[in-house]
């Protein structure tokens, strides 16, 4: 058992970074030794002694071991992009796709899944990708969440062809459901809840079902004009009989007396998604569709509307559910803390949605790499923040790090002196790839290293600072050895970024994802990054440059 489990976590450990996570090693050994599920707990413990055994090995030797024990599992996944799965049915140029989410806040990682997937398929296929807001439950609106999903879709997609609001359409629903009802496929139902259930779960018709057409026209006239909340409803009219009660004469449009965010109270009946979801696949023609699997019994439900309306059905792929555990990505729960005070804004660094990891420096094309990865499954999946992360990180390294700037951010700097130092001038390249220089340093004596590196500094033991010289600590102060790289590699342990003192040095912030801040000293060649910009802080991470306050620099923390 503890052969399996090792080679599985040496290849999530040499896939992220070198560390592996217990749970996706988990998911692995039981997929490979679904027995093992008997005994759970021993195996996660089990599990978690393993991931930190490997955790511990070099890349490198995590790498040579597994080339040793399971060179199969040696498979650069995330550099072979399978791809996604073929659309049926679907023709170049004449796709048509949506996305749908609700108003209830801006776009989060959940969301990013799924709209990265249809703005894939809208890619390879040419297709029209319609972002549009379904709003027609007037009783969870948030008014911001308009235009902030608007602008979120506009960054996280890039291919959205046509923006528009479900509750713009509300004559068209009308004119829809009154046609329908005029043509006999629907009926306007004033039984009680309590007894249309009775009647429904013994397969039998209520007694408003088949009354003439005229009549339910006049209902419907009432609906909108003089029926109260929960007087009436428009059912659709299926068999009675069906196997799935879920399908027998289901509602179709309600009153609703709520006043709504974006119409006020110019409207008081209101359609149900089925309804208005179906009406709208077909005024827009759409022929493919991807959604969430708990959503089969409403596609068949639109599937009725569909043939009443004389359309073809779309194809509709569905996919399983990723629960995220570990953090939240409920709006209606996030929007709460932030009326708390507990969030300062949909903008918080600690929160999973787009408008803060946007805002730390995260790249769209680093989401929808994420979801081609994911892929098209029906099978839950449950993702921990910490694996959520690692994978979308990696996608984002890859984009960014060819871009980014490096510079040196000495974090709660201290100041010391190196006996006998050289005066130097030291020039480094701004990227590692770009052998061009650009980073200027005029060093002495003193310099400045980080509080947590100078902790980490024991007696007679050689360490290099960066690109610059070789010193020792001896006793309570530090001699200058040499400036040889390659003395250094023989006996050298630590490696540290510095600063030379300087009055040209910044004064640097970091916001991280728990909300705390680290406080520094940066570069000088710092200030001329832009606001919005990208850099590594070198063997510090990824950040955003976010503000510039009183010249201090103000970062947001990305990743490493």
């Amino acid at each position: 058992m503890e052969k399996i489990i090792r080679k599985y976590a040496l290849q999530n450990a040499v896939l992220y970074d070198g560390k592996a996570t217990a749970n996706a090693v988990l998911g692995k050994v039981l997929k490979e030794k679904p027995e093992l599920k008997k005994d759970i707990e021993k195996l996660r413990k089990t599990i978690e002694l393993v991931v930190k055994e490997v955790n511990a090995l070099s890349k490198e030797n995590q790498i040579k071991e597994l080339e040793k024990t399971a060179p199969e599992l040696l498979e650069k996944k995330h550099e072979e992009k399978k791809g996604l799965k073929e659309l049926p049915d679907a023709k170049k140029g004449k796709v048509i796709m949506r996305f749908e989410p609700s108003p209830s806040g801006p776009l989060h990682v959940g969301h990013a899944y799924v709209g990265c997937l249809i703005s894939e398929y809208c890619n390879i296929y040419n297709g029209k990708y319609i972002l549009r807001i379904g709003d027609t439950n007037p009783e969870n609106i948030y008014g911001k969440a308009y235009e902030m999903i608007r602008e979120d879709g506009d960054w996280l997609f890039g291919n959205v062809s046509e923006f528009y609001v479900q509750s713009d359409r509300m004559e068209r629903y009308y004119e829809t459901a009154e046609q329908l009802i005029r043509d006999g496929h629907m009926y306007v139902c004033s039984c009680s809840q309590e007894d249309f259930k009775d009647l429904k779960d013994n397969m039998q018709e209520c007694p408003c079902r088949n009354l003439p057409a005229e009549k339910h026209l006049l209902r419907w006239e009432k609906m909108l004009t003089m029926y109260k909340e929960g007087e009436a409803v428009v059912r659709f009219k299926t068999d009675i009989k069906h196997k799935n009660p879920a399908m027998r004469d289901f509602g179709c449009l309600r009153i609703c007396e709520t006043e709504h965010s974006r119409q006020g109270r110019k409207y008081r009946v209101w359609p149900l998604m089925i309804f208005s979801v179906a009406v709208d696949d077909y005024d827009y023609k759409m022929t493919h569709i991807i959604r969430a699997k708990d959503h089969m019994d409403n596609a068949k439900k639109e599937e009725f509307i569909f043939d009443a309306l004389k359309f073809k059905h779309p194809v509709t792929i569905f996919v399983g559910r990723i629960n995220f555990e570990g953090f939240e990505v409920s709006c209606t729960k996030t929007r709460e803390k932030i009326e708390q005070g507990i969030y300062t804004g949909w903008d918080d660094i600690r929160i999973p949605f787009i408008p803060a990891l946007r805002r730390r420096g995260y790249q769209p094309d680093a989401f929808r790499k994420y979801a081609v990865d994911v892929g098209v499954t029906q099978t839950d999946k449950s993702v921990t923040m910490d694996e959520f992360f690692k994978a979308v990180n990696f996608f984002n390294k890859e984009i960014i790090d060819p871009k980014s700037y490096r510079y040196f951010f000495v974090a709660n700097p201290e100041l010391i002196n190196i006996n006998n130092a050289p005066e130097q001038a030291v020039e480094l390249d701004l990227h590692p790839d770009n052998k061009k220089g650009g980073r200027k340093f005029k060093t002495k004596q003193e310099f400045y290293i980080a509080a947590a590196d100078a902790a980490l500094l024991k007696g007679n033991e050689l360490t290099r600072l960066m690109d610059c010289l070789n010193f020792m600590k001896k006793g309570s102060k530090y001699e200058f050895i040499s400036t040889d790289y390659e003395k250094f590699k023989e006996k050298g342990k630590h490696i540290i970024h510095w600063l030379p003192k300087s009055d040209d040095l910044v004064d640097v912030e970091v916001l991280m994802p728990d909300n705390t801040t680290v406080k520094g000293l940066g570069e000088k060649t710092l200030s001329k990054l832009k606001i919005g910009g990208i850099c590594q802080l070198e063997r510090f991470g990824f950040c955003r440059l976010d503000d510039i306050e009183d010249g201090k620099l103000k970062f947001w923390f990305a990743h490493r």
